[in-house]
């Protein structure tokens, strides 16, 4: 196995769980520092965001460009992939991320909606993020051909 990068993200926690906050910054620079609190992560978001933000945001992104990859595999350039991930935490035994709902739009020449089914799966069983969460997170995906 050869490295090909590492990122990083660092938070600083103030407070106990209930009251505190943390100061999520990336090592990239490329969001402004994030405000993380308990009371988002399990009530409202208020503004501030909660690991299941940032992994549904991750993993919305990383299945985005894996579709993108797998349609260029075909020399299809797609004009448009929307996804969107909600990711579901549940209280089992204390608290689990216990399911990822991924749903693409596709628009893309010369597609059908089969090609679009196809290609959902194919893309779930190739996305990272998908293979670090499978075997612990239920993924489910859906996949829907934009005209």
């Amino acid at each position: 196995m050869s490295l090909l990068t590492q990122r990083e993200a660092h938070i600083v926690w103030e407070g106990t769980l209930p009251q505190g906050a943390g100061r999520l910054r990336v090592g990239s620079g490329a969001f402004p520092e994030l405000t993380v609190t308990f009371s988002a992560r399990t009530e409202r978001p208020d503004g501030k965001t909660s690991p299941e933000e940032l992994i549904a945001a991750a993993h919305a992104t990383c299945y985005a460009m894996v579709l993108a990859a797998l349609l260029g595999q075909r020399n299809i350039t797609p004009e448009r992939i929307e996804v969107s991930a909600v990711c579901s935490l549940d209280r089992v035994n204390g608290l689990k991320i216990s399911a990822m709902d991924l749903a693409a739009r596709i628009k893309a020449p010369g597609l059908t909606q089969a090609d679009v089914d196809a290609l959902v799966e194919q893309g779930n069983q190739a996305c990272p993020v998908s293979n670090a969460l499978r075997g612990n997170v239920e993924i489910r995906v859906k996949g829907e051909l934009l005209s």
